[in-house]
């Protein structure tokens, strides 16, 4: 990879500024516009504005504000964003559909702002513990300047853990491009990158207090639990299985239950610090992420989430992703992009006691009434369904306002550490001071409340396909599933599963050995109002031919349109029936197709940027299924 020199020099690009009311209080530290290394890293408030630097690389379009939060991790079980009429690679939505080529810009984008990061880190850990006032400095300064160091850590493997997801064997560097004999790097070996990390936070952790040593950071920046969480699942990932361009297929390495150990550890370590827990309420935890609502996480469930601020270090999160608002009087437009494929609905209990099933499926959108005086909600036809945990009306932004909104993005959460844990010791055969049922029952007596939770099955393959379906109800739009899904080497699976549901899902025969036999073909409904309650409510007062959509959603109901009602497509939005032959251009067509070019031991990794192969003369080897 082709580095540009940055001669050790901390400009402009790091100064922070409090701009809007989703800034936290971290980011209200001011840099001056220009320093050397002498200065930066041997003040302790000066290093920090260099590390608050590294954060704001996680932020804006080309990380977690847009392409990795809003597209890239979508074209799984749970949502996509699929194409329009002709299929273009340099879209958007070619990403989810795994058709994207080395072209499109984003990618370009993305690659070169995570290793804006990873330098900027290297930059940090370099000076950092070289450093006069880390090594003589007094004992606050000294701890300030270790914590510091372990931040740098940290975010490095966040980068790194980010590149090497997405394109396999990436370059990798530990020290700054000024110090690199060549400014040309080749492909490194993703195990031996994923160890040197995996180290390296082991390292952080030990250099980094818990949340509620560091009550300023909050789960904005990170605390040692955060770093552990991180450990743990960049551990999974270096024990599960990837694409190989030697073998040109998804293998795991045969030390796979090392790096299962590891998580364990570090999994339980976090349930037994008991600083961390579960948000009582589900929904609260994504309000939590929006400007306008407060924090309402005294559990500290959120471990680590990135902050978004400004315009360039904004998110796309509620504006272009999430619930759709369309002419609402007070909150305008928004939302809409990524869908959810139509029987993922249905993998929520159908009783409709599993309170996830309507925070994180907006299954209708909000617009202005006829009378222009007040929100009112329309459902969606079934395959329009967006992602309900990012919402406009959550935020503090009204109608009048355009653009981004201040909606921080999730990257881990204490749930996430439970059936991790629960996972990790499924495999190895044991448990701590919590069994991995007891772990994942946690999780969904949450989701449950005061209802009976599902019979889990307790040998080791059915627990593990019980952890497969919990983390698809608990984390769905997270951006967590399609990298789940490839580190088990189930995504083609789960992908043609998708597609065998969905047509049977558009059609009411078999009912015997058709799950989806007896829903509608189209739902009637009527105008509702809107009132920002919680989504459970919402979703509850959606309004029907028939009765509520605990009912319609479940029953054949009548073809006959009612007076006064709309049709809502339901069953043959996914695809129509005509003489026993099915049209499914929503599930297979070859262009706008449900992850229409995926192929298996092929697309689990993306293409490198044109530019990268150009500009480093042969040096980085492109990914196989891309030659």
């Amino acid at each position: 990879m082709k580095i540009k020199l940055h001669k050790y020099i901390i400009g402009a690009a790091m100064v922070v500024s409090a701009a809007l009311p989703s800034c936290k209080k971290y980011l209200d530290y001011q840099s001056p516009a220009k320093l050397n290394t002498d200065q930066a890293f041997e003040d302790p408030s000066y290093t920090n504005s260099v590390i608050i630097g590294i954060y704001t690389k996680l932020c804006g379009s080309n990380a977690y504000g847009n392409q990795l939060s809003v597209y890239w991790h979508l074209g799984t079980d749970e949502f996509t964003y699929q194409a329009s009429t002709s299929f273009d690679s340099g879209n958007d939505y070619a990403i989810p559909n795994y058709g994207a080529e080395k072209t499109n810009t984003s990618l370009q984008n993305v690659f070169n702002q995570l290793y804006a990061g990873v330098e900027r880190a290297n930059i940090a850990c370099k000076f950092i513990p070289a450093s006069n006032v880390y090594k003589n400095g007094n004992s606050t300064d000294k701890t300030k300047m270790q914590i510091y160091y372990g931040e740098a850590l940290a975010l490095r493997a966040q980068y790194y853990y980010e590149l090497i997801r997405n394109w396999g064997d990436v370059p990798a560097t530990f020290v700054p491009s000024a110090d690199l004999p060549s400014q040309f790097l080749k492909n490194a070996n993703r195990d031996s990158t994923l160890d040197h990390i995996i180290a390296d936070l082991k390292t952080a952790e030990d250099l980094v207090p818990w949340r509620d040593a560091l009550p300023d950071y909050g789960d904005f920046r990170f605390t040692k639990g955060a770093i552990k969480g991180l450990r743990a699942r960049i551990a999974l990932a270096r024990g599960g299985y990837s694409l190989r361009n030697d073998t040109k297929l998804m293998e795991r390495r045969a030390d796979y239950l090392k790096y299962y150990q590891i998580a364990y550890d570090e999994t339980l370590d976090v349930i037994n610090s008991k600083k961390h827990g579960l948000n009582p309420v589900y929904e609260n935890i994504f309000k939590t992420l929006h400007s306008g609502t407060g924090r309402m996480d005294d559990a500290h469930e959120l471990m680590f989430e990135v902050a978004m601020w400004g315009q360039i270090n904004d998110s796309n999160l509620a504006s272009a992703n999430g619930m759709t608002f369309s002419n609402s009087p007070s909150w305008g437009g928004a939302g809409g992009r990524s869908t959810a494929q139509p029987t993922y609905y249905y993998e929520f209990d159908n009783t409709g006691k599993d309170v996830r099933r309507d925070v994180t499926l907006a299954q209708y959108k909000v617009q202005n009434s006829t009378d222009n005086t007040s929100n009112v909600k329309n459902p969606l036809s079934s395959i329009n369904f967006n992602v309900g945990k990012f919402r406009k009306s959550w935020t503090a932004f009204n109608g009048t306002v355009t653009g981004t909104y201040g909606v921080n993005w999730p990257i881990l959460r204490y749930a996430d550490i439970l059936l991790m844990y629960a996972e990790a010791a499924n495999e190895l055969g044991k448990a701590g001071s919590i069994s991995p049922l007891q772990a994942l029952q946690l999780v969904q007596q949450r989701a449950y409340g005061a209802n009976t939770i599902p019979v889990t099955p307790t040998d080791h393959d059915g627990f593990f396909n019980a952890v497969v379906h919990e983390r698809l109800l608990e984390f769905g739009g997270e951006g967590i599933r399609k990298y789940d899904l490839i580190r088990w080497n189930l995504l083609g699976t789960k992908i043609e599963e998708a597609k065998a549901k969905m047509r049977m899902f558009a059609t009411n025969a078999d009912p015997t050995n058709n799950p989806y036999a007896n829903l509608p073909a189209y739902v009637w409904s009527y105008t509702s109002p809107f009132n920002n309650l919680d989504s459970n409510t919402e979703a509850a007062t959606m309004s029907f031919y028939g009765g509520g959509p605990s009912i319609v959603f479940f029953t054949k109901g009548t073809t006959t349109q009612p007076p006064g009602t709309a049709r809502v497509y339901w069953r043959q939005e996914c695809g129509s029936w005509t003489n026993g032959v099915l049209s499914e251009t929503y599930i297979s067509d070859p262009n706008k197709g449900f992850c229409s070019k995926f192929k298996p031991n092929a697309k689990e990794l993306l293409p490198y940027p044109q530019n990268v192969l150009t500009e480093n003369r042969g040096s980085v080897v492109q990914n196989f299924a891309y030659n």
